[in-house]
Formats: structure tokens, C-alpha cells, sequence
């Protein structure tokens, strides 16, 4: 399909979703962020849902200004992806030894490494710049100095929600490894520090939500953000690359007679801040729940748990600015998927895939997400299908 318009206060709303399926609170967060002086435009992918201050699944370009709350507390979460030499008929009846190596491997939930884990211990991870990246830790916030032990030890790890590492198959057969994770806590906890000042600024005062309150260009406040928020997302990158090597000599190690090679390695950002030309404008894109999409760049729009995930290339429309969905996205808040399922559904609906199948991933159960074929069916004119992917392990924190 291509966007219906809906009218807003200061621009339309562009949507690439059924208005009347996308929920009340969710559509008036949009027509909140379409009032906000500085905004340009507005664009609402297929997976929206509410969210805090901004909808997932929204990008929206201002000029001159950007919403800390409009890139998601998560800094930088997104998603990574590999082609392997390995097929189908490689893999043992059992893949519960696998999952059980990868999860030893890659610390999840609250998980951390013991010891901070150096890039240079991998075949062919790159380590240009590793240095200089930790050097500009010292410049971050003040109200997360602290916090540099515990963040050098949580790079290369899941962390918890919605994140996953998974195993999986393409059609053909070929095996893919792929996975879903952000800044970790440090990330979370710069988004919140920076919400907070942004809150209490002057200009601020009179929005009509106060979770969408801006930073403006040429202040020192958006000067302090704007280091925090791209060394934030440069650390999310750095942690997907650095469990991918990690996943990948778990691979290399447990398929030794295959002599396991690699394809390089798909990834994307899906909670973000971009600096991006449109109509002569210079204008700051936030994607939320969205994944750029320009002409040819290949992207990950995974489904739940037990559906499976798509490998995409963008078709570069403008009036998306350059943008497609993150997921499915979620058709149910966690409180209701857990007061509605059980780990009896969650057994039955996760059917085939080894991963934990207990209540305490429920919230997570794939009938609490949007439909994924349905999702991409409503965005044929933002992405080509590059590959249609189905987990066989499927690892959760």
C-alpha cells in the first residue's frame, strides 16, 4: 500500500498503517508530536503502537530542534544479521546444545561478562577506533560517570524484553545467524538523564505533552545531548558487532568440520537520530521503531519469537523519509499478553523452535505482536523481500 494522509496541526501525518487499527492513545500521541513548532514531518510505519511521549514506529523530521523522547530510551537499539556457509542439513536433531552455548556465551538479562571482553580476540573484527570510542566515555553526562565498570563488562551482552539472538533458516535452506539489542543500561540511563533536562527548559513548558519536550539547535543543552545520544549509538553498534563475534565463534566452534565462513554482516539501527537532506531542508530524522530505508540500503524486520523475520533493501521513498518498520510491533502491552496467555500458549505457539517457554517470557508470546506478513505486505513501496527467515533457537533474556 502506499500512506493514506491523516491531518495534523503544523503537518500531515503521513501513515503506512490503517488509521482506524492503530489504537486511541497511540493516535494521539501522533497528533501531539504534530503540533511541536519545529516539526517538518511525520511518518508512521505499519508496526506503530503507543509508546513513551513519541509512538514506535513513528519518524519524524524537525528542523532545528529534536525529541530525545522520539528516539526511544533505548539509544541506538537495533538489529544485526549474517549469512552463513551452513545449511539446513548441517544442523543436529538437538539444538538444545547449541542454545545452551550461546547463552554461555553472550550473557543475557541482567547478565554481564565477568571481565570486559576486547574486540582484538576475534578473526576479523575490526578494532580501528575501539580506543578513541571508550576515551569519549569522559565526556558523557556527569550523572552517568559511574557507571563505566559496569558498562565496559555489559558490551557484547542481550540484555532482556525484546531482544534475541536467534538461529535461523531462508527458504532455500541456508542457515543465518541474527540478532536484537541496544545501548544496554547506559543508553537508558543517558535517554533519561536527557529527558529530564529537557523537561524542565523554558521553551518546553507549554507543549502539549510534557514527554515531548525538544532540544534546540545552538544550545549548550543540545550540544551535551547530541554527544551523549551518538556516543550512545555507537555503543549499541559496538555491542551488536561484539556479540556477533561472539555468536560467530560459537558457530565456528561447534560446526569445526564444516569450516564455517560468513557473509558480511546486515545492520541497523531502529532507535535513532539522523542527519538528513529533504526539500533543501537540513533536518534531524528520529526513528523510533523504524529502520531507514534509502535506495538499496538492506535492513532486518523481524517478527515475534515464533514467526519468523524478513531481510529487506529499501526502495528510497522520500515520503517516508527513507524509512521502513523495525517488527511486527505489538498488538497487546505486556500486562495484557501475560494476563491473557499462558505458557501452555506460549509452548504451542513457539512450536518447533527451541527457546524458553516459560512464564516468564510470556509477555513475549507471539500473539501478543502484529502479524509480520501483514506488516510487510503494507510497506511494498518502502522495501523489497531480499529473504524470508524462520528461527529455529530463538535466545531471550
Amino acid at each position: 500500500m502506499s500512506y493514506v494522509e491523516v491531518p495534523g496541526a503544523k503537518v500531515p501525518i503521513r501513515m503506512w498503517a490503517d488509521p482506524a487499527s492503530v489504537e486511541e492513545s497511540a493516535m494521539r500521541q501522533l497528533q501531539n508530536v504534530a503540533t511541536l513548532p519545529w516539526i517538518k514531518g511525520l511518518a508512521v510505519m505499519p508496526d506503530v503502537h503507543f509508546g513513551k511521549g513519541a509512538t514506535v514506529g513513528s519518524v519524524i523530521a524537525m528542523e532545528g530542534a529534536v525529541c530525545p523522547a522520539a528516539v526511544g530510551v533505548d539509544i541506538g537499539c537495533g538489529m544485526s544479521a549474517v549469512k552463513t556457509s551452513l545449511t539446513a542439513n548441517d544442523l543436529p536433531g538437538d539444538l538444545s546444545r547449541l542454545r545452551s552455548k550461546i547463552e554461555q556465551a553472550i550473557p543475557v538479562g541482567r547478565g554481564m561478562h565477568d571481565d570486559p571482553v576486547e574486540p582484538g580476540r576475534f578473526h576479523g573484527m575490526a578494532t580501528a577506533g575501539w580506543d578513541d570510542f571508550w576515551s569519549r566515555f569522559d565526556g558523557v553526562a556527569e550523572a552517568v560517570k559511574f557507571r563505566q565498570d559496569r558498562a565496559t563488562k555489559q558490551m557484547g551482552t542481550l540484555g532482556s524484553g525484546n531482544h534475541f539472538i536467534e538461529f535461523c533458516l531462508d527458504e532455500a535452506g541456508s542457515v543465518w545467524l541474527m540478532l536484537h539489542s541496544g545501548s544496554r543500561n547506559i543508553g537508558k540511563e543517558l535517554a533519561d538523564h536527557h529527558i529530564g533536562v529537557a523537561q524542565k527548559l523554558a521553551h518546553n513548558q507549554g507543549l502539549v505533552d510534557r514527554d515531548l519536550a525538544v532540544f534546540i539547535a545552538d544550545t549548550p543543552q543540545m550540544a551535551a545531548y547530541r554527544n551523549d545520544l551518538f556516543w550512545a549509538q555507537e555503543y549499541a553498534k559496538h555491542n551488536r558487532a561484539l556479540m556477533m563475534a561472539l555468536f560467530q565463534d560459537v558457530v565456528r566452534k561447534e560446526f569445526r568440520k564444516a569450516k564455517v565462513t560468513f557473509e558480511p554482516v546486515i545492520s541497523c539501527h531502529h532507535n535513532y537520530v539522523s542527519e538528513e537532506r529533504y526539500d533543501g531542508m537540513d533536518l534531524l530524522v528520529t526513528r523510533k521503531g523504524a529502520i531507514r530505508a534509502g535506495g538499496g540500503d538492506f535492513g532486518i524486520i523481524p517478527g515475534s519469537m515464533g514467526t519468523g523475520s524478513y531481510i529487506v533493501k529499501g526502495l528510497g521513498n522520500e515520503a517516508s523519509f527513507n524509512s521502513a518498520s523495525h517488527g511486527a510491533g505489538r498488538r497487546m502491552s505486556r500486562g495484557a499478553a501475560k494476563r491473557r496467555f499462558t505458557a501452555k500458549d506460549l509452548e504451542e505457539q513457539t512450536r518447533g523452535v527451541e527457546c524458553r517457554k516459560d512464564s516468564g517470557v510470556v509477555d513475549e508470546i507471539p500473539g501478543a505482536y502484529k502479524p509480520i506478513e501483514k506488516v510487510i505486505d503494507q510497506q511494498r513501496d518502502l522495501v523489497e523481500v531480499v529473504a524470508k527467515l524462520k528461527q529455529v533457537i530463538c535466545v531471550k533474556g
